[in-house]
């Protein structure tokens, strides 16, 4: 079922992210005067199509989700009516078909800031960023942050949920190598902090919290069974909802946060687990599955924590955004990204970032499938990433990509003249070359992860 929803949702972001980025195409090229073809989501051939009262464009949604295209009136691409020449893409202003290949990323852009917005609209519900715990190895540990103090900003950007500081201090380090955190100290006294890598010992994106060091503070929730997720390993071994955990191989257990450190540090062996189901103990024996994420292995039974919210109250909280402010933040964190993908690329390039960090279809299809089962506000975050990748992505210098176009338009401006027929064939057929092995080596690094 995991993998249908998988594909489900990644059908749907490819759907949606495709859509707008030709819309983007689509839209600036009426306004320009372009005669439009074809708009068509997805390759291959047609499963659906259209067309509307005096509307020159055939809508096609086709088989193959991998992409879409907009198909415009070209001399260069077939014989055009002598009435129709001011409609060609090929005979408007170097102005305008530098905007018609701009607006595809950009609308890419402009969604993200519009997901951004609506998450911040509605709101955020997690954990309250209060220091639980400081890692020896981390860099926070002698930074001046103690354990019980909270986290209110992040380079005076406010928080109020682990997620969100936990990704600003990542994000900005990532970016620029040293962050300002501000904290609430127990006295009521608010302090500022600096976290910082030396040059040269920034850490890789997936190691950034771990390399932090700072755990929030958990509530002490009662080992209860929640959900039992079907066909995982609990599921299978009987595990009920409302089932209380008192033993693991004869170790108590008190917290939930102990049954997790159990079933993680036992991968693919047995466990003798104690339960006790209305006012009975029932002796279950759990295996669980093997699992590797980030090259680091552990156990997973498929279940999910009964939460009494009378308890946890007080450690949660809503981080959302209104008005302006939201508008602010929702630009800010559009560019911020923005920023961080041109610079991870960079980083990718010359070797300082690893080439893990790249994600295929295979990742994003779990990823999509994740956000989509947890909620709607995961969801739109996933999508407003993409978002952006996908807009800046286009803008590369690259044959084949939009900003390959913009920068042969750039020599066009320079020289006065376009590049020739022949030299951009050649160096098309040299950014496909490309293209063609990132994606290889994006496809080989997500069967990677997948075995193991």
């Amino acid at each position: 079922m995991s993998v249908i929803i998988s594909v489900i949702s990644f059908i749907v972001v490819l759907g949606i992210l495709v859509t707008v980025h030709e819309f983007g195409h689509f839209w600036v090229a009426r306004k320009c005067g372009v005669k439009v073809l074809r708009f068509s989501v997805g390759f291959g051939k047609p499963l659906f199509k259209f067309t509307r009262k005096d509307d020159p464009t055939e809508y096609v949604l086709a088989g193959i989700p991998l992409g879409g295209y907009v198909k415009m009136l070209d001399e260069r691409e077939g014989d055009v009516e002598e009435n129709e020449k001011h409609l060609a893409f090929n005979n408007k202003s170097l102005f305008s078909r530098c905007l018609i290949v701009l607006a595809g990323p950009v609308f890419n852009l402009l969604f993200a800031f519009f997901a951004f917005w609506a998450i911040l609209a509605i709101g955020e519900n997690g954990l309250k960023p209060v220091i639980g715990n400081l890692s020896e190895a981390g860099i926070a540990i002698h930074s001046g942050i103690d354990v019980g103090d909270e986290i209110i900003a992040v380079n005076d950007r406010p928080v109020s949920i682990w997620r969100v500081a936990a990704g600003l201090m990542a994000s900005e380090l990532l970016d620029a190598g040293e962050v300002e955190v501000t904290v609430a100290k127990a006295g009521g006294q608010v302090d500022k902090v600096f976290l910082s890598f030396q040059q040269g010992d920034l850490p890789e994106p997936n190691e950034m919290v771990a390399r932090i060091g700072i755990e929030p503070l958990l509530p002490r929730i009662k080992p209860v069974i929640g959900d039992v997720i079907k066909g995982e390993a609990a599921y299978q071994a009987g595990l009920k909802k409302g089932d209380l955990i008192l033993k693991v191989n004869q170790a108590l257990v008190g917290t939930w946060s102990d049954w997790v450190t159990l079933t993680r540090a036992n991968p693919n062996k047995p466990m003798a687990v104690q339960v006790q189901r209305n006012h009975e103990t029932v002796l279950l024996s759990i295996t669980p599955k093997e699992i590797t994420e980030n090259d680091v292995v552990f156990g997973r039974i498929g279940v999910t924590a009964f939460i009494d919210e009378a308890q946890t109250q007080g450690f949660y909280s809503t981080y959302s955004l209104s008005g302006f402010s939201a508008i602010a933040e929702a630009a800010t964190q559009t560019i911020n990204y923005s920023v961080l993908t041109v610079k991870l690329i960079g980083r990718m390039i010359i070797g300082e970032a690893s080439v893990q960090n790249l994600s295929g279809p295979i990742s994003l299809a779990q990823y999509a499938g994740k956000t989509a089962s947890i909620g709607l506000v995961p969801f739109l975050k996933f999508l407003a990433f993409v978002s952006v990748s996908l807009g800046v992505i286009n803008l590369l210098p690259i044959p084949m990509l939009d900003g390959g176009h913009l920068f042969f338009y750039l020599i066009e401006a320079i020289k006065g003249r376009p590049v020739s027929d022949k030299a951009q064939g050649i160096f098309m057929r040299l950014g496909m070359f490309v293209l063609l092995s990132v994606m290889l080596l994006a496809v080989f690094i997500d069967v990677g992860r997948l075995i193991g």
